[in-house]
């Protein structure tokens, strides 16, 4: 029982490390510090015009000014829909559709739809720092099941069966990963959809990433391998943020079988009504959209992919796997967390970041955010520059420890 003004539910809360540090990086560059951010989980694209003129003229229609439906707009429900039947392979009604505010609040939505008390939640470690806290929110019990870079940051059947108990009611699936980039193929997609199916398990599979690869068009999807029974316990959570570098407009996705779509709208309809109405029309532009329109900021992730991976290879007691998707590097540390600094042992890829920050001016996510110790996260979605610059800073800190 909460002792204190706040409740024990938001007190045993943590954070987001990244958005904390990313927050730190941003004060210090606004003071004038000369600093490189690899923090930011955000594309550095403006939006495009043809979007944020969607959004002009959507603000002088006054339809636009009142509340509308709290599912969403109908003509951005249908174009999701449609969206999710090419990219993801699964069959859905606009009705199974409920736009919500980015996809944080989808992820929040679904756990809060779907858990009871004590119900148990595979996620795979390294993880976003987001799932585990809305899990606990939502009264279930985050259970990580660890990978690491000899396994490519990917779980197997196997792996999954070692954490699966009585109490296991569902499993975060997310391809590409935040923070590892890494993809699972389409064999391994159907491994993973045939042992949530035979196990009876709700599968949430987070697609923020799916069209942000290399060498592929599109992330293999579970909806495009899961049998009919699976489909009905299958919800997928996505939104225009990556994709189409939208990040502060706040429009995500909840796409969920019949009954669980209407617990959805149930629980929007009384946390936040709808949607802005002017992002969602923003987002109409966005959907509706040809492929090509936003090929530019892919074209540029890969370049720049090539760039950091090549350079944090280069650093002396660095390991770091080529990223399928996303636009993170996601390096192991371990071997430079045994050198000293100013007489003492590193210890900890937290205490790197910090002294990255302090005396590299550089900002990195440690791997402890995303329950990965020994390693860091470093986003490229930044200038080609500013990748070469932050990473030699990095490489010439490492030379004098």
């Amino acid at each position: 029982m909460a002792t204190g003004r706040i409740s024990a539910r938001i007190e045993q809360l943590n954070e987001s490390a990244t958005l904390a540090i990313d927050a730190t990086a941003k004060s210090m560059l606004a003071r004038g510090v000369d600093l490189i951010s690899f923090a930011a989980g955000e594309p550095d694209f403006e939006t495009p015009d043809f979007i944020v003129d969607a959004a002009l003229e959507a603000a002088r229609d006054p339809r636009n000014h009142h509340y509308t439906a709290a599912a969403g707009l109908p003509e951005l429900r249908e174009l999701i829909a449609e969206r999710t039947g090419v990219l993801s392979g699964l069959a859905v009604e606009p009705s199974q559709v409920i736009v919500t505010n980015g996809g944080k609040h989808a992820v929040y939505s679904a756990m809060m739809t779907l858990l009871d008390e004590g119900d148990e939640v595979l996620i795979p470690a390294p993880y976003w720092v987001t799932y585990p806290e809305v899990v606990r929110l939502a009264g279930g019990v985050p259970v990580a099941v660890p990978t690491d870079l000899s396994t490519a940051f990917k779980v197997t059947p196997e792996l999954l069966e070692r954490y699966c108990t009585p109490r296991t009611k569902m499993l975060i699936h997310v391809s590409p990963s935040n923070p590892t980039g890494a993809v699972y193929s389409e064999v391994e997609t159907a491994a993973i959809a045939e042992f949530a199916d035979r196990k009876g398990l709700y599968v949430v599979s987070d697609e923020i990433y799916q069209q942000l690869t290399y060498g592929m068009e599109c992330a293999p999807a579970i909806g495009s391998v899961a049998s009919k029974e699976l489909s009905q316990r299958l919800i997928l959570v996505n939104g225009v943020a990556k994709t189409f570098a939208m990040t502060g407009w706040r429009v995500g996705w909840v796409v969920a079988p019949s009954d669980i779509a209407k617990g959805v709208v149930k629980l929007q309809s009384q946390l936040c009504s709808n949607v802005a109405n002017i992002s969602q029309r923003a987002s109409i532009a966005a959907l509706a959209a040809d492929s090509e329109a936003t090929r530019y900021m892919r074209d540029a992730f890969a370049r720049r992919r090539q760039s950091i991976i090549t350079l944090l290879a280069a650093i002396d007691g660095v390991e770091v796997m080529w990223p399928q998707g996303a636009f993170y590097a996601f390096p192991s540390v371990e071997a430079i967390l045994h050198k000293e600094f100013e007489g003492a042992a590193i210890g900890s890829s937290y205490r790197l970041a910090e002294l990255l920050l302090e005396h590299a001016k550089v900002a990195v996510i440690p791997g402890e955010a995303f329950d990965a110790p020994g390693y860091l996260r470093l986003s490229y979605a930044l200038s080609d520059e500013g990748i070469v610059d932050g990473v030699g800073r990095i490489a010439d800190f490492v030379t004098r420890l």
